[in-house]
């Protein structure tokens, strides 16, 4: 696993608002700096696991970054902040109080399925977006 220079965002697989987001993240990710797994994947568990996390708590994305695994809301703004450009300005959220932050994280994450659907098995990358994602 080649991620010496990247981040890492663990993300549930079959959630249709997740997936968007990921192809947000690689819309916008113009250095390349993230690499994405399913949660639910044999890598997204063992990373998981390696950083100490539940491996069947869907409610939330990991980022993976120096070594260190954010979630929840942190994660979301350490993402904007490895976006560049003005994106990173939204870290500034940072300073809101964090279970402020995860408790709006967690009434969205609590309700992406109904809200956003959900896929039948986690989506299959492109031919030019599978080099981001880990396997």
């Amino acid at each position: 696993m080649k991620t010496a220079n990247h981040q890492i965002l663990l993300f549930d697989g079959v959630c249709q608002f997740c997936n968007d987001t990921v192809q947000f993240i690689i819309r916008h990710d113009k250095r390349e700096t993230f690499k994405f797994a399913a949660l639910q994947s044999a890598i997204g568990q063992e990373l998981l696991k390696k950083h100490s996390l539940p491996t069947n708590d869907l409610q939330s994305v990991v980022l993976i970054k120096n070594q260190s695994a954010y979630t929840r809301s942190t994660a979301e703004l350490h993402i904007f902040l490895g976006l560049g450009g003005w994106w990173s300005i939204l870290y500034l959220f940072v300073l809101m109080p964090r279970p402020l932050r995860d408790g709006i994280y967690n009434f969205i994450a609590k309700n992406r399925y109904k809200w956003f659907g959900k896929k039948e098995e986690c989506m299959v990358p492109s031919p030019e977006i599978r080099k981001r994602f880990l396997s």
